[in-house]
């Protein structure tokens, strides 16, 4: 715990800044330009991962929640007995516990059901095409075994499918996105001080003189440090202020979300979220902050 506050302490006094310090490193180079490209590239990704993440989220619970609650049962009879048996299915509905509400799909909401595998000119009249009867469940819901028995002994050519099927893996998958979301975040935090370690040692290298000169005056390792890591973080800090712009930007240019739930449209941010990417220009200035110091002081521990 004493190394947390003592970690946020050096954090704090960083950011009041020391002209005399700071001059210790050069202010341009490629190691500025370096750091400042890679904060902001990796804060690009890191808008369009998040986005990533919290829209599978979204889908992953508008799933889980639509089919959670809805089934459908199936009835495939011949022609002069499938009244019969709808008027079963029905019957055993309204009698069951846990069944909110069911009605039965028309011919027109089946035939936009098979168009894309069909075409607009399916002849339903025609072909012996299953009627199937959309069933809406209470917050209990009904015993599925139970009602599957009751359905097989008054409807015999009914068939319940309550989703679970094709719905988990769906569901499943959506919550690996969202994991693997998070992952990359993880690892572009990684890459982020790497990056910035192998900067911040370039430039530690390339002063070697000029450190030595400084302690041969006086002046400590943390007062040479400080210079370091002040210059680097606030280069990582402006770096990843225009990389989370550009891509809050980039997102507000996605299509907007369809009705329809689909994927690729629903891909950013929505209310509160958008308070979510406002953070990673300061904790990519942690990160900085944090590799720039472990790297300085192993660093001035090897120059003589």
């Amino acid at each position: 715990m004493k190394q947390f506050f003592a970690f946020f302490s050096s954090f704090r006094v960083l950011l009041a800044g020391d002209a005399s310090a700071d001059s210790v490193v050069p202010p341009s180079g490629y190691t500025a330009r370096l750091t400042s490209f890679t904060a902001g590239a990796m804060a690009f990704l890191t808008v369009f991962a998040l986005a990533l993440s919290l829209a599978t989220g979204r889908l992953a619970d508008r799933w889980s929640d639509e089919l959670a609650r809805t089934s459908t049962i199936r009835i495939s009879a011949p022609e002069g007995q499938m009244q019969a048996q709808l008027d079963a299915v029905i019957n055993v509905l309204e009698t069951t516990t846990g069944i909110a509400s069911s009605r039965v799909m028309t011919d027109e909401e089946q035939r936009r059901l098979l168009e894309p595998w069909f075409g607009p000119d399916l002849p339903l009249e025609s072909l012996p095409i299953p009627r199937l009867v959309e069933v809406f469940e209470t917050d209990n819901g009904p015993d599925m075994e139970g009602l599957r028995q009751r359905l097989s002994a008054e409807a015999p050519g009914a068939v319940l499918d309550d989703h679970t099927r094709w719905r988990k893996p769906l569901v499943n998958a959506a919550n690996r996105l969202r994991l693997l979301g998070m992952l990359a975040i993880l690892l572009i935090a990684g890459s982020t001080a790497a990056m910035i370690t192998l900067a911040a040692q370039s430039a530690l290298a390339a002063n070697g003189q000029v450190i030595s000169v400084l302690r041969l005056v006086g002046a400590r390792d943390t007062y040479i440090a400080r210079a370091f890591v002040r210059r680097f973080t606030v280069r990582a800090l402006l770096g990843a202020l225009l990389g989370t712009a550009l891509g809050m930007l980039a997102i507000l240019l996605l299509p907007a979300a369809a009705e329809e739930g689909a994927f690729l449209t629903g891909l950013g941010f929505m209310g509160w979220h958008w308070i979510l990417p406002m953070l990673i220009p300061p904790l990519a200035a942690l990160v900085a902050f944090g590799a720039t110091r472990a790297a300085a002081f192993r660093a001035l521990s090897r120059i003589s």
